[in-house]
């Protein structure tokens, strides 16, 4: 099951991987998740960017149950 990714969506190197980055925005964001880059809640209605594997080997569908979701600024910094 593929996630529909918009038209901001975008593939980025980070040390020697590759990730899917699809941004989300605050109309899009209707529920709370916890960002992996600083540990606090990303809320309800905030702006944030979804990002999987796109090399992972474990194949698609393993990457986009795997992903996670950002504020920009900690992706920006990973």
């Amino acid at each position: 099951m593929p996630l529909r990714v918009g038209p901001a969506f975008r593939v980025e190197t980070r040390r020697g991987r590759r990730w899917n980055v699809q941004p989300v925005s605050g109309v899009q964001a209707l529920k709370p998740y916890l960002c992996p880059g600083c540990g606090l809640t990303i809320a309800e209605g905030t702006a944030h960017v979804v990002v999987w594997r796109a090399d992972g080997v474990l194949g698609e569908t393993v990457d986009l149950e795997a992903r996670r979701h950002w504020h920009p600024h900690c992706w920006r910094i990973a």
